[in-house]
């Protein structure tokens, strides 16, 4: 029975639901495997973009849709903080989806204005810590990826950092060209063409291990922050009760489209790499981000806008 469930699967358009707006990675994403799916299968798949409320209006949507592997959902790194930034959520991320696949990642990068003294992660620590509450850090937003980076930094270095939020990256990485603010992380696809315009001066990685986008920057961890690693992931989910073998099909198959020279090439341009794997893999990958990044929204405060 569940080899016919696959077999006959898809009948109809894919919708492939995106909780932002049209532009940044996690619509290309969409997109891209939009395109790759339906020439494989022959059936019309529609990205359907639904920013708002943090994902959350996106992903309940997601949440609600019938689980027959029609609807599928673009997560990302706020998929797995936002159960412990929110005081209650209109869906359940461990109850209400079904993992597919991990598709790709890529670090943040901590990037400081180049008129800042310090050439080093070591040389912002000691800035920071004889100037209590005299720098200030650039975020995205409240419980961005970016702000919990720097939270985190916070808490496993001892500094005392003013947060200073905005409304996206893009003007947060403005004002720390203009020199409005000092220092913030961001991932590689917002930052790298600054510092190597010298614009902005690259300290380090987030990541566990150093980024083929930037191999000359050593990782937070190396130069003095053992056991820091950060990094902004992407990949697809289904509403719960997805038949498995529809499941195992789709993992399949976006599995091979990652592998494509093409999809690899437009990937590795926007500074992101594609990754890819089991679906238990990425369930497992997701309990122990939301597990991460719960102790770290505990442990800093950090409430939701």
């Amino acid at each position: 029975m569940p080899f016919a469930v696959a077999e006959g699967y898809p009948s109809k358009a894919i919708r492939i639901i995106v909780p932002y707006t049209p532009g940044g990675f996690n619509d290309t994403l969409a997109r891209t495997l939009g395109q790759k799916l339906n020439e494989k299968w022959g059936q019309p798949v529609v990205v359907d973009n639904r920013p708002g409320g943090g994902t959350t209006i996106g992903t309940s949507l997601a949440a609600k849709a019938p689980a027959d592997g029609h609807t599928l959902l673009i997560v990302s790194f706020a998929f797995g903080v936002n159960p412990s930034l929110y005081a209650q959520l209109p869906y359940d991320t461990q109850r209400d989806f079904a993992p597919v696949v991990l598709a790709a990642g890529t670090p943040n990068i901590l990037v400081v204005n180049p008129h800042l003294p310090v050439n080093s992660v070591q040389d912002l620590i000691a800035l920071a810590k004889s100037n209590p509450g005299k720098l200030n850090y650039a975020t995205a937003g409240n419980g961005s990826s970016n702000h919990l980076s720097m939270e985190m930094f916070k808490n496993m270095t001892g500094v005392d950092v003013v947060h200073v939020p905005y409304k996206g990256s893009a003007p947060a990485v403005t004002d720390l060209i203009g020199g409005q603010v000092d220092v913030m992380f961001d991932n590689v696809p917002n930052v790298l063409q600054h510092i190597k315009a010298g614009r902005l001066r690259g300290l380090a990685v987030s990541s566990r291990e150093r980024s083929p986008f930037a191999p000359d920057l050593p990782t937070v961890a190396e130069v003095g922050v053992p056991g820091f690693d950060v990094s902004v992931w992407f990949g697809v989910v289904a509403p719960s009760g997805t038949p498995k073998a529809v499941v195992s099909k789709l993992n399949g198959e976006i599995n091979r489209i990652l592998k494509l020279p093409g999809v690899v090439e437009l990937f590795h341009k926007q500074g992101v790499e594609p990754l890819g794997g089991s679906p238990d893999a990425f369930a497992a990958f997701l309990r122990d981000q939301t597990a991460k990044w719960a102790k770290v929204v505990k442990d800093s405060g950090v409430k939701a806008e």
